[in-house]
């Protein structure tokens, strides 16, 4: 399985759909610098402790997804990725409690993705109209969360080829969407049990999931990303078309809120969300149109 070494190598440089492996990651360490100002020694040593351990753990991370891609994950054991990262397994286990968090190993940040970015909405955007943005989005600059970028087909195999990473991902996404369901009901002081918030953010899910699973398909059917461009966009257009017609008004930050969004995934930092108006579909770009990473 050497020749998908490169495959391997694009994946690491990209956010996955269900979990963050990327060798992206390392090269932003330097987002780890610092300790705060004017610290006292202790404090520093304190931090400097806390940043070894967040490398650590990333690098175990992602020795182990690079085996786990080019192996397949039921043929590699812990063993053999404390062997590859040169750490003892005692170690791999203080910083992962299973084999499923090795592979899923940003799981809680994925979880809080969906919820984060509805509570980061623009004044005036409905849930509907953040996650259609937020899907287009990241459509053009090849964002994880699509599936739309170089190798996420091998990702997709690998977690299809083994139960256990198949039931892991089923357990993240509920998670992920109950913990949007419990935004909405927070936002819209329902119960939360609300039948509206937990039915609202299933809908959610799933559209997102189906268009991701569609892209996944094709591109494990050997298609390229410019070859599906046109069709995905109009797709995720359709999809989310139909999502507006059901809940379309369904939670509105009021106009009197202010947004304070970060930057979302090497994207600007929100302003007047070109996507959020959305109502029916448009033309979207064809083939040929530059995308950012």
């Amino acid at each position: 399985m050497r020749g998908n070494a490169g495959r391997v190598t694009t994946i690491l440089e990209s956010h996955q759909v269900f979990g963050d492996t990327s060798a992206a990651r390392i090269s932003g360490m330097a987002d780890d610098h610092g300790t705060g100002g004017g610290g006292a020694p202790d404090a520093e040593r304190r931090g400097l402790r806390e940043r070894k351990k967040r490398q650590t753990r990333r690098r175990i991370a992602d020795i182990a997804t690079g085996l786990f891609l080019t192996r397949g994950y039921d043929n590699v054991t812990i063993a053999d990725v404390a062997r590859a990262a040169d750490v003892s397994v005692n170690t791999v286990f203080n910083y992962f409690g299973t084999k499923e968090d090795l592979f899923f190993d940003r799981q809680d940040e994925v979880i809080e993705d969906a919820a984060r970015a509805f509570a980061d909405r623009a004044p005036g955007e409905s849930a509907v109209a953040v996650f259609r943005r937020r899907f287009l989005e990241g459509l053009d600059r090849n964002a994880y969360r699509t599936g739309f970028h170089e190798g996420s087909e091998t990702w997709a195999r690998t977690v299809r080829e083994s139960p256990a990473l198949i039931a892991k991902q089923l357990e993240i996404g509920h998670r992920a969407q109950r913990r949007l369901a419990a935004a909405f009901a927070d936002e819209t002081d329902a119960d939360p049990d609300d039948i509206t918030a937990r039915a609202a953010a299933a809908m959610i899910f799933a559209v997102q999931q189906t268009l991701v699973e569609q892209i996944l398909q094709r591109k494990m059917a050997g298609q390229s990303l410019e070859e599906m461009r046109r069709d995905v966009y109009a797709a995720a257009e359709r999809a989310y078309d139909l999502l507006e017609r059901g809940i379309g008004g369904y939670a509105t930050k009021p106009a009197d809120q202010p947004a304070a969004r970060p930057a979302d995934e090497g994207g600007t930092p929100a302003q007047a969300p070109p996507h959020a108006a959305s109502q029916t579909s448009r033309p979207r770009p064809g083939t040929g149109k530059s995308v950012s990473s």
